[in-house]
């Protein structure tokens, strides 16, 4: 019998596992591969789409699903399909969009195979696009719509706090959805920006959905889980899971979230404590 108190992992991508490169370090890699190899369940959950997280997934090689989109979606990078899709009513869909077009706002349509957005206006807009997977340019923003909507991005730079931004598109919504938002420049490759970004999802119990999965799926209960990550859009599994670990290099309201902080993502914390906790041989008593 195994002798651990944890049994399942579930990790946020960018500015936890990830680097400010995007790689996951080899010695992380190894940590994790070991884990599994003694019966760990490693999971991933992402703000990220599917699209853009598929090459991550694809090299990790884990074998249990990823939820993506914030929660609103559950990702197999191993057969490239989607097992669960929450998407937006389309009432709600509709007044996001006007809401969007009224404010003049940078927007972005996600679904599960594609990505809609007007071109950008300025180098502002083209910069806060140039990192999404697979864009799609439509000629005006009456085109920034289509059928089984998993998430509507918004982009403000007449917004100071992003919580004060997802506060207006609520109000104007006025639909049951999830909305996660942090200020463009949390993420490496956009530090120069003075962006605040919303991201509009179905409703869903954000990332503490892989927590649902773990359950669901493998019997593994959440005080089981520990769950790392460095935003807000974490704290949803960080209040699920028993052990909630933020990055030291993450975002307030993460820190404060969490039971425990390790080092930043440009070091080996993450191996370190995968080593701590599932790979330690405990001494006998």
């Amino acid at each position: 019998m195994i002798d651990r108190d944890f049994d399942a992992l579930v990790l946020d991508l960018d500015g936890t596992l990830l680097d400010d490169s995007s790689r996951v370090l080899p010695r992380t890699h190894a940590a994790l591969k070991a884990a599994i190899a003694r019966g760990v369940h490693v999971m991933v959950a992402t703000g990220r789409s599917n699209i853009s997280a598929q090459p991550i997934l694809a090299a990790l090689d884990l074998p249990s699903p990823a939820v993506v989109f914030n929660g609103a979606g559950l990702y197999c990078a191993r057969t490239q399909r989607m097992l669960e899709e929450r998407v937006l009513s389309k009432r709600t869909l509709e007044r996001a969009l006007a809401f969007g077009r009224q404010r003049d706002l940078a927007m972005v349509v996600m679904c599960a195979d594609k990505k809609l957005a007007t071109a950008p206006r300025d180098e502002v807009e083209a910069a806060a696009l140039s990192g999404m997977t697979a864009l799609q340019f439509v000629a005006s923003p009456a085109e920034l719509t289509a059928e089984f909507v998993i998430r509507v991005t918004y982009f403000s730079s007449a917004h100071g706090s992003s919580e004060a931004f997802a506060a207006e598109i609520e109000r104007a919504v006025d639909q049951p959805v999830y909305m996660t938002h942090f200020p463009l420049n949390v993420l490496p490759m956009h530090r120069a920006s003075a962006l605040a970004v919303v991201d509009l999802h179905p409703p869903c119990a954000g990332k503490a959905e892989a927590l649902r999965v773990l359950q669901e799926t493998y019997g593994i209960p959440a005080h089981r889980v520990v769950a790392v990550g460095d935003a807000t859009n974490d704290v949803p599994m960080f209040r699920a899971a028993g052990l909630a670990v933020a990055m030291g290099s993450g975002m307030d309201e993460a820190l404060r979230a969490a039971q425990r902080v390790i080092g930043d993502n440009n070091s080996p914390a993450i191996a370190e404590l995968v080593e701590e906790l599932f790979l330690a041989r405990r001494e006998a008593v």
